[in-house]
Formats: structure tokens, C-alpha cells, sequence
């Protein structure tokens, strides 16, 4: 009996952290992987390759030709969160880096799942003028990963809605990462997505926690220690470019003309995408004969 291979990409959401168990993080990708068996007992194999600030090119780059040479039956693609926190943020870029590798697991046959994702401003409680542009870039990923998603018929899950957003229990103490029963809750909602596409027969993880969540006083530790050392390093690469984001942002409202930059965004995820469209045609046309 052959197992299922079910391989995860991505970044510390799917790498887990926020989920410790045993002095390692386990995440929502391990959780679902326990129920992708089919009621006779096939076995399972699961492997990670999601590593903490990966990036949509950390993705194609080093975890694609790992997760291709798997061969995997099912490939969780959830990605781009932290590209929305950097300076060299380019939707086109986004766009082409996950074309690329949806694409190349699909055209091996395996099923792809992928998810838009919270807009991080908002969960960190940003004033309006600094969450406004980081919200401004989620939302363009999230529109590009909706399209590229229907595009491969990928399993996609809409995480960036729910009240599953607002429930502080689903949440670790950084705010951008899920608790336990955060990663339960995704593992579980793709769970049921598969299933009833026929692609999951074995046991629903539970969406109850096994361990109690972390006392306020270790989240405390947690901010004073590993989430100082992140927000210093997101500072310094995003800070600059996000306070100048954020003195647009004011000036466009002072004029009453907000909407342009919602407008633009809107039209670089189009472009975006049609380029993908262009790239895709080229072969075609070039082995088209000429016409008389």
C-alpha cells in the first residue's frame, strides 16, 4: 500500500509556530495530515518544508524543487504574508512566483491547496494610516492567490474572513500568529473542504485544544524576548518605506482622493495577471504556423 505524500509550504503559519508541542512547532498542515487517510488505514507521509519570514521567492526557489522531488499527492501552497512587510513588495512578482509553482505541482497531478490570509496591519492593531497600505498590499495578494487558485483548481480556503479573526483564544501573543486552537481551526476547515471533494476519508482533526494556552505572563515573555527581535527587524527593513506609505495615505485623504489608491492597486493586480496570461500564450503562438 502506497502512503499519501502531503507536502507544506509556506512560512511560520505553516511552519507552525504558535503551536509548540514537544519543544518543536506543529501547526495546522501536521494536524490535517493525520486526516487525509482513507478509511482502510493508508498511510500518511507528511513533510514540511514551510520555514519562519519565507517569502513568495524563498517558495520557488528553495522549497519548490524539495516539495517536486517528493512527488507529493497533495501540496499546501500559503504564502505572502511576509512579502506584504517588506520594501521590495511587487505584486507582479508575487504573481509570477505563484503561478510558477501552483503550476508546476499541478502539472505533476498533485492536489494544490492554497489560502488568502489576514491582513497583518489589522491584526497587529495598526493606527489607520500605517494599516490602510499593508491592508491595501494583502488584499492584492489575496486577490492574485484567488485567481491563480481557480485557475489550478486548487482547494482554496478562505482564511482572511470569520469571526475566527476577532477570537483572541485563536491567537498566540505575537497577533499574527494562530494559537493551538487556531491551527485546529484551519486544519479542520481544510479538512472539510476536502472531504467534500472526496479528497479526505479518514478522521476530522479536533478543533479542541489538547494543551492549555499559554498564561499571560508567557506571552509577556514572548514580546519582551523573540517578538522584540522581530519587530526590530521588521522595522528596519519596512519602517522607512511604511511611514512613507503612511504620509501618501494622509495627504490622499486630506484631498478627498483615497480612492485612487485603491484604484491603482486594483488595476497593478490586473496587470499582473494578464501578464501571466501573456507568458502563458507565447508558446502557442510561437508554434503556430505562419499565415499565408
Amino acid at each position: 500500500m502506497r502512503a499519501v505524500r502531503f507536502v507544506a509550504l509556506g512560512d511560520s503559519l505553516t511552519e507552525g509556530v504558535g503551536d509548540p508541542v514537544g519543544g518543536r512547532w506543529r501547526g495546522w498542515a501536521a494536524l490535517l495530515a493525520g486526516g487525509l487517510a482513507d478509511r482502510a488505514g493508508e498511510p500518511v507521509t507528511f513533510t514540511n518544508l514551510a520555514v519562519s519570514g519565507a517569502q513568495t521567492r524563498d517558495v520557488l526557489e528553495r522549497q519548490l524543487p524539495s516539495g517536486l522531488a517528493l512527488r507529493p499527492d497533495m501540496a499546501s501552497v500559503l504564502i505572502g504574508v511576509n512579502d506584504t512587510l517588506r520594501c521590495t513588495f511587487d505584486i507582479h512578482a508575487v504573481a509570477a512566483r505563484l503561478d510558477t509553482v501552483y503550476r508546476s505541482f499541478t502539472e505533476q497531478g498533485a492536489v494544490l491547496l492554497t489560502a488568502c490570509l489576514p491582513d497583518p496591519g489589522a491584526m497587529l492593531g495598526l493606527p489607520g494610516a500605517l494599516a490602510r497600505p499593508l491592508a491595501r498590499r494583502q488584499r492584492a495578494v489575496n486577490a492574485v492567490v484567488h485567481a491563480l487558485s481557480d485557475r489550478y483548481g486548487a482547494v482554496h480556503l478562505h482564511a482572511s474572513e470569520g469571526a475566527w479573526l476577532t477570537d483572541r483564544a485563536m491567537w498566540s501573543a505575537d497577533r499574527l500568529h494562530p494559537g493551538e486552537r487556531g491551527h485546529r481551526q484551519l486544519a479542520v476547515r481544510f479538512h472539510a473542504l476536502l472531504a467534500g471533494a472526496g479528497l479526505a476519508s479518514g478522521t476530522a482533526p479536533s478543533p479542541e485544544p489538547e494543551f492549555p494556552p499559554p498564561t499571560r505572563s508567557a506571552g509577556l515573555r514572548w514580546l519582551a524576548t523573540a517578538g522584540t527581535g522581530w519587530v526590530a527587524r521588521r522595522c528596519t527593513d519596512l519602517l522607512p518605506q511604511l511611514l512613507a506609505l503612511a504620509a501618501d495615505e494622509i495627504r490622499h485623504r486630506a484631498r478627498g482622493t483615497s480612492a485612487r489608491l485603491d484604484l491603482r492597486a486594483a488595476a497593478a493586480v490586473s496587470a499582473a495577471l494578464a501578464a501571466l496570461s501573456v507568458v502563458e500564450r507565447q508558446p502557442d503562438t510561437a508554434r503556430a504556423p505562419a499565415s499565408a
